[in-house]
Protein backbone atom coordinates (compact mmCIF):
# COMPACT_ATOMS: atom_id res chain seq x y z
CA UNK A 1 0.00 0.00 0.00
CA UNK A 2 0.96 3.96 -0.91
CA UNK A 3 0.14 7.10 1.03
CA UNK A 4 0.10 9.93 -0.55
CA UNK A 5 0.50 13.41 -0.19
CA UNK A 6 -1.67 15.90 -1.79
CA UNK A 7 -2.34 19.55 -2.62
CA UNK A 8 -6.05 20.99 -3.05
CA UNK A 9 -7.00 24.29 -4.98
CA UNK A 10 -10.28 25.51 -4.70
CA UNK A 11 -12.40 26.35 -7.67
CA UNK A 12 -15.08 27.67 -5.88
CA UNK A 13 -16.04 31.68 -8.03
CA UNK A 14 -14.21 34.67 -5.29
CA UNK A 15 -12.15 31.81 -3.46
CA UNK A 16 -8.20 31.68 -3.20
CA UNK A 17 -7.63 28.94 -1.07
CA UNK A 18 -5.66 25.44 -0.58
CA UNK A 19 -5.41 22.56 0.91
CA UNK A 20 -2.95 19.57 2.25
CA UNK A 21 -3.54 16.10 3.44
CA UNK A 22 -2.41 12.78 2.99
CA UNK A 23 -4.56 9.66 2.43
CA UNK A 24 -4.16 6.12 0.51
CA UNK A 25 -6.70 6.98 -1.75
CA UNK A 26 -6.46 10.37 -3.06
CA UNK A 27 -9.84 9.56 -5.95
CA UNK A 28 -12.29 9.17 -2.59
CA UNK A 29 -10.96 11.61 -0.71
CA UNK A 30 -10.99 14.24 -3.39
CA UNK A 31 -15.09 12.95 -3.53
CA UNK A 32 -15.23 13.42 0.35
CA UNK A 33 -13.48 16.94 -0.18
CA UNK A 34 -15.98 18.09 -2.46
CA UNK A 35 -19.12 16.83 -1.14
CA UNK A 36 -18.78 18.32 2.55
CA UNK A 37 -17.14 15.08 4.07
CA UNK A 38 -13.72 15.96 4.21
CA UNK A 39 -11.58 18.23 6.65
CA UNK A 40 -13.67 20.79 7.78
CA UNK A 41 -11.73 23.85 6.49
CA UNK A 42 -12.49 22.49 2.62
CA UNK A 43 -16.70 21.93 3.67
CA UNK A 44 -18.60 24.48 1.53
CA UNK A 45 -15.75 24.78 -1.52
CA UNK A 46 -15.24 22.59 -4.59
CA UNK A 47 -11.57 21.48 -4.87
CA UNK A 48 -9.68 19.94 -7.85
CA UNK A 49 -6.16 18.09 -7.25
CA UNK A 50 -3.11 20.03 -8.29
CA UNK A 51 -0.18 17.65 -7.00
CA UNK A 52 0.48 14.46 -4.85
CA UNK A 53 3.45 12.56 -4.19
CA UNK A 54 3.46 9.07 -3.84
CA UNK A 55 5.29 7.74 -0.63
CA UNK A 56 6.12 3.92 1.03
CA UNK A 57 5.15 4.62 4.37
CA UNK A 58 2.47 6.76 6.10
CA UNK A 59 5.32 8.49 8.22
CA UNK A 60 6.79 9.98 4.97
CA UNK A 61 3.63 11.02 3.94
CA UNK A 62 2.86 12.65 7.02
CA UNK A 63 6.13 14.27 7.25
CA UNK A 64 5.76 15.76 3.94
CA UNK A 65 2.14 16.58 4.77
CA UNK A 66 3.45 18.97 8.00
CA UNK A 67 6.35 20.69 5.72
CA UNK A 68 3.80 21.50 2.70
CA UNK A 69 1.50 22.85 5.38
CA UNK A 70 4.15 24.73 7.43
CA UNK A 71 5.55 26.61 3.97
CA UNK A 72 3.68 29.00 2.06
CA UNK A 73 6.78 29.35 -0.37
CA UNK A 74 6.46 25.27 -1.48
CA UNK A 75 2.51 25.84 -1.79
CA UNK A 76 2.96 28.82 -3.88
CA UNK A 77 5.48 27.01 -6.17
CA UNK A 78 3.33 24.28 -6.41
CA UNK A 79 0.36 26.05 -7.34
CA UNK A 80 2.32 28.72 -9.99
CA UNK A 81 3.69 25.51 -11.57
CA UNK A 82 0.39 23.98 -11.97
CA UNK A 83 -1.78 26.63 -12.65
Amino acid sequence: MYYYTYLLKSISPGVNKTYVGYTVDIKNRLKKHNSNCGAKSTRGYKWILLYKKKFKTKSEAMSFEYKLKSSNKMRKEIVNKFT
